[in-house]
């Protein structure tokens, strides 16, 4: 299935969905682009697919600003793995961590490793 509007801002549909192959486009899977974009690949501005990238991505793999997913990359990652400058999940690497195992400057959660650990077991780094 496509669908895309014709109304378009900065170049790009306002909202797009695609799902599953496309024969004459010769995609294996949907991929959707636009401001609001639903697909099997997701890309644009507040998108939701299998793989979404763009400034609010949600996902099963997530790369974007704001990004929530099962693995989830950004400048704000929220997810089972999270990785960014600050991250929230079951296993947290960043800037800013928070998790179970959280890895960062100022980490806190079950096992916490950075230079200012906090919670269940610490491991500082560097003094």
């Amino acid at each position: 299935m496509r669908y895309q509007t014709k109304t378009k801002l900065f170049g790009l549909p306002l909202f797009a969905a695609a799902w599953g192959p496309d024969p004459e486009a010769r995609q294996m899977r949907g991929i959707a682009v636009g401001i609001v974009a639903v697909g099997d690949i997701a890309v644009g501005g507040l998108v939701f697919g299998g793989i979404a990238v763009g400034l609010v991505p949600i996902g099963g793999l997530s790369f974007g600003v704001f990004a929530l997913g099962g693995l989830a990359l950004g400048l704000c990652a929220i997810g089972g793995v999270a990785i960014g400058g600050f991250a929230v999940g079951g296993l947290a690497i960043g800037f800013k961590a928070l998790g179970g195992l959280a890895i960062g400057v100022y980490s806190q959660g079950g096992l916490a490793i950075g230079l200012y650990p906090q919670g269940g077991t610490v491991i500082r780094l560097g003094g």
